[in-house]
């Protein structure tokens, strides 16, 4: 009988400390921050560590061995959640991120271990996954600074724009549902408190039960509270 992990293993756990003493904190800087990039890896990189690996710690008993999952936008935060699938599981972990630049810096990092972060659209993926990582992505505010208020409660009734909305929603809307087409169902959406209405809609449309777990932790970066949820 082979033994179920309950917490994240050695080697996963060494290689998320290595990879993260290898990243380039000065390239990473001007692409989470606009200034202060210096101060702000100085706060987060330990965080990042800690409360991955306690996400990783949650996810790896709903996860099934040699699966398959995607994670839209993922970054620095993910890593040890794709180590530990990797190590741990042997799932195949499709890490897609828009931003080039943050891709050279990860890929540089994670040379010689078993994850590779992917410059593409996440719902460009071709393949059918168990689990679909969507965590602060829906609600950037880089990306969709309006819809952004509106989802965490900022929007100023006076200066809203809904003109400037309204193409945000349909993207957003898009992407919630090229991504989640590749789910196989019965499967499981890790998101945020504030993204799970968007798979929660989705189910609505489609008729597909699902269930949200009460306990929450902090995502890594931004502190927005994640929620685990089974479809199906």
């Amino acid at each position: 009988m082979v033994r179920k992990l309950k917490n994240v293993g050695t080697a996963a756990r060494r290689a998320t400390k290595d990879i993260f003493a290898r990243l380039d904190y000065g390239r990473l800087g001007p692409i989470y921050c606009d200034e202060g990039g210096d101060e702000f890896w100085a706060a987060k990189r330990g965080l990042c560590q800690r409360l991955g690996l306690k996400l990783a710690k949650a996810l790896l008993p709903r996860l099934r061995t040699g699966g398959t999952s995607l994670y839209v936008g993922a970054g620095v935060a993910e890593i040890p959640l794709l180590l530990m699938e990797s190590l741990d599981l042997g799932r195949q972990v499709l890490a897609c991120n828009l931003r080039k630049q943050e891709v050279q810096v990860l890929n540089r990092a994670c040379a010689g271990f078993p994850i590779r972060f992917r410059h593409q659209d996440a719902g460009s993926v071709k393949d059918r996954v168990d689990h679909l990582w969507l965590v602060s992505v829906l609600n950037d505010p880089e990306r969709f600074p309006e819809l952004s208020a509106l989802s965490y409660g900022r929007a100023n009734p006076v200066t809203f724009d809904a003109r400037k909305f309204l193409p945000q929603q349909r993207t957003v809307a898009t992407l919630v549902d090229r991504c989640l087409n590749r789910l196989v169902i019965p499967g499981s959406v890790t998101t945020t408190v504030e993204e799970a209405v968007w798979v929660a809609e989705w189910c609505h449309r489609r008729g597909v039960r699902y269930r949200i777990d009460q306990r929450t932790y902090a995502s890594p970066t931004v502190g927005d509270p994640v929620c685990l949820m089974r479809l199906g």
